[in-house]
């Protein structure tokens, strides 16, 4: 659900209305958009219904979200979301160009694409560490030795490097290095990773899955 402030409600108000709100083990995201205060409010659905939101100090109305996804709905979150990576804009009009290499396979193949792609003004450098690959006997990438490859093209371009993630094992080498983590689309719906990468601090790429719909794609986004 949301919580609709009045145009006038106090920090002391709003700071009320999430401390209610979590009381009972919910979650609330506060936005503060140029005219009024929204919070976005996650929970279980019949103890926030039982709360008497609306009769708090500073609350105008409360309105229901009936989308399945709520993080990423408009209802929940009205502003553009705009994601800063090393200096570089993502969202909110702000055009963005990845490119790289499908995998990293030496240090001067890395460097030469680094280079290009800042020359001919790509803002983030993409390139494959680990690889699905369809044949067990095919190259499956270079693991953190690639990681460190693309971190010394970031060092010398200053390029943010997105990257992608595969097996939650792999979660913690691919933090340290990558600016973005990238979940492509044979694991869109790998629930485990992506519950294991949402509790990172770090932004996420998601590739949308073969046949996919816009709705699974999105309720991919909300873990």
């Amino acid at each position: 659900m949301m919580v609709i402030m009045h145009e006038s409600a106090t920090t002391e108000q709003v700071a009320g209305v999430v401390a209610r709100v979590e009381a009972v083990g919910a979650s609330a995201h506060v936005s503060v958009g140029e005219r009024v205060t929204v919070i976005g409010v996650l929970g279980d659905r019949e103890e926030l219904t039982a709360l008497p939101l609306e009769a708090m100090p500073g609350v105008e109305r409360v309105v229901a979200i009936l989308k399945p996804y709520k993080l990423v709905s408009r209802e929940f979150h009205p502003a553009d979301t705009v994601v800063e990576v090393g200096g570089v804009r993502i969202g909110g009009g702000h055009f963005c160009l990845i490119a790289g290499p499908c995998s990293v396979e030496t240090s001067e193949q890395v460097l030469a694409a680094a280079r290009a792609v800042k020359a001919a003004g790509g803002h983030v450098l993409r390139g494959g560490a680990y690889k699905p690959r369809t044949s067990p006997y095919a190259f499956q990438g270079l693991g953190v030795e690639g990681l460190r490859m693309l971190a010394a093209a970031r060092e010398e371009t200053g390029l943010p490097i997105v990257t992608e993630l595969m097996d939650p094992r792999d979660l913690d080498d691919v933090y340290e290095y990558a600016d973005i983590i990238q979940i492509g689309a044979r694991n869109m719906q790998n629930f485990q990773l992506l519950a294991e990468v949402g509790r990172r601090d770090k932004p996420v790429l998601i590739k949308r899955g073969l046949s996919a719909t816009i709705e699974e794609w999105l309720m991919a986004a909300e873990y």
